[in-house]
């Protein structure tokens, strides 16, 4: 197969390669760490006999790679888990069961994908918006006042913690101008116009903290591509300063740009703990950091392979962006 279907053909197996691989580093990782997984589940003060009875339900006596056999088979076909009185069945794709409240996994995720989303993909936009417009001026405007304040507010930007920047914002905007209502999640459902509203603040925050580092990326891009011999090539032809950097430079920039974003927006969906912990925001990343915190293994394992998703989709996505951006690459 060749052209784009056979790109997508190959892009798809890598991608379920990587998954693959990904699924058994963390199984391993999380499920060899030190400590009795049945003690800890069923609490301090469970007896012998119960710590037993737990080890059976989650068949913690089974040899390690079974375990790992069966998580991939409830994956593709589901499977059945006791519950002590009874047997629940979780559907495929099935992430196995929570050992803290016994709910899906999978249902979990569900509940908190759309709090992550709502937040990354709004802060994308804005970081692209910032960023690279920020970057494109500094690098139009080189050597002149304008790229020496822009370089200092990306540098302040790049050295500013992120929570730093969502504190500051929410005691100005929130606490003194009141121009916003302290952050609290409403479903796009139920009143896209609150959700929007509600999520303006938090995704400043981590647009702010992102855009910097876009800014510095489309400055070198851009200045890299402005010295090439076509450009010199189109000057000397009288085409506009304006039509060069907008139509000509920009396209040749974006390939990098492309890239920073498939691993930003991927890595962003469970990485913006802060952000969620921060604003209240009951997104997947404050659940991961809880779900460690109380060692509920099938939780942490079934979220980071659901964010390791996220960052494989992004970047087969980056692949095909490259071709749309730049017709000199060549999709393989």
């Amino acid at each position: 197969m060749s052209g784009f279907a056979g790109f997508a053909v190959r892009r798809a197996a890598g991608a379920l390669i990587t998954l693959l691989a990904i699924s058994v580093i963390v199984y391993v990782v999380f499920y060899v760490t030190p400590g009795n997984v049945a003690q800890i589940t069923c609490g301090p003060r469970c007896s012998p006999e119960q710590v037993h009875q737990v080890t059976q339900q989650l068949r913690l006596d089974d040899p390690l790679y079974l375990r790992y056999w069966h998580f991939l088979v409830g994956i593709v076909a589901g499977q059945d888990y006791s519950t002590g009185t009874s047997v629940a069945h979780c559907s495929a794709p099935c992430l196995g069961l929570s050992y803290q409240s016994d709910q899906q996994v999978t249902q979990i995720i569900l509940n908190k994908l759309p709090v992550s989303l709502s937040l990354v993909i709004g802060a994308m936009v804005l970081w692209l918006l910032l960023g690279v417009g920020t970057g494109i001026l500094s690098a139009w405007r080189r050597g002149r006042f304008t790229e020496r304040a822009l370089t200092g507010l990306t540098l302040a930007g790049i050295s500013t913690p992120v929570f730093v920047i969502g504190l500051v914002l929410m005691i100005v905007v929130c606490g003194q101008l009141e121009l916003l209502p302290f952050p609290e999640y409403v479903p796009f459902s139920d009143d896209p116009e609150q959700w929007a509203w509600n999520l303006l603040l938090p995704w400043l925050t981590l647009a702010i903290a992102e855009a910097a580092y876009f800014a510095r990326l489309t400055r070198a891009s851009m200045l890299e591509t402005l010295a090439e011999d076509h450009i010199r090539t189109f000057r000397a032809y009288g085409v506009g300063e304006r039509s060069i950097v907008g139509r000509h430079a920009l396209r040749g920039a974006l390939a990098p740009i492309i890239a920073l974003n498939a691993n930003d927006f991927g890595s962003a969906v469970g990485g913006a703990v802060l952000i969620e912990t921060l604003f209240g925001l009951p997104g997947i990343g404050q659940e991961l950091v809880h779900a460690v915190t109380v060692v509920d293994l099938p939780v942490v394992v079934g979220m980071v392979l659901v964010i390791g998703f996220f960052v494989v989709l992004a970047n087969a996505l980056a692949d095909v962006l490259y071709a749309v951006a730049d017709r000199r690459v060549v999709l393989t």
